[in-house]
């Protein structure tokens, strides 16, 4: 009879994150991940398809628990300032918590064929946090997609909330 292990797909989760922020993404394998869970390799299969499978799970769960603080730091916020500066610390936040991965070169290559659709996705979240700035019920338009893009680009580059705002409250 099989065993049953509760919250597998958790644990195999948290287990990816570990050995990725310990050892790199390269040395991490679904081997390693499964035998740190005390599982087989298939079984670690029947829940994610590949290592990037299991990365990309991580890392989704991260962005939303990131995505849903900005919308709670900026509930009932109507400074462009304060909305805008919130919403670009939780994007440091979360690439800073990943830089190593986003550094990492294999990773890159791995991850490389789903990258514009994944970027064009977060952009549209953070349009729609934008969105009222702009005037806007919903994110669609171009003043807060682009805002939306500067605010993702530059803080993954590391530029200051300052410069950034300099520029975006000239949009506003």
């Amino acid at each position: 009879m099989p065993k049953i292990i509760e919250h597998l797909r958790e644990a195999l989760l948290a287990e990816t994150r570990r050995q990725v922020s310990t050892h790199g993404y390269a040395a991490t394998t679904v081997r390693s991940v499964a035998a740190a869970c005390g599982v087989g390799v298939g079984t670690v299969y029947n829940y994610f398809p590949s290592k990037e499978m299991l990365v990309a799970g991580y890392m989704l769960e991260d962005w939303q628990e990131c995505l849903n603080g900005m919308r709670t730091d900026i509930a009932g916020c109507d400074d462009a300032g304060a909305v805008l500066a919130r919403i670009y610390r939780g994007l440091t936040e979360f690439s800073d918590g990943h830089r190593g991965l986003f550094a990492d070169r294999e990773a890159s290559v791995a991850f490389a064929s789903a990258s514009s659709d994944k970027h064009r996705m977060l952009r549209q979240q953070i349009a729609e946090l934008v969105a009222p700035l702009c005037g806007e019920v919903s994110g669609g338009s171009f003043p807060a997609e682009f805002i939306a893009e500067a605010l993702v680009t530059w803080s993954t580059e590391g530029r200051s909330f300052r410069d950034v705002y300099a520029v975006v409250q000239k949009l506003l």
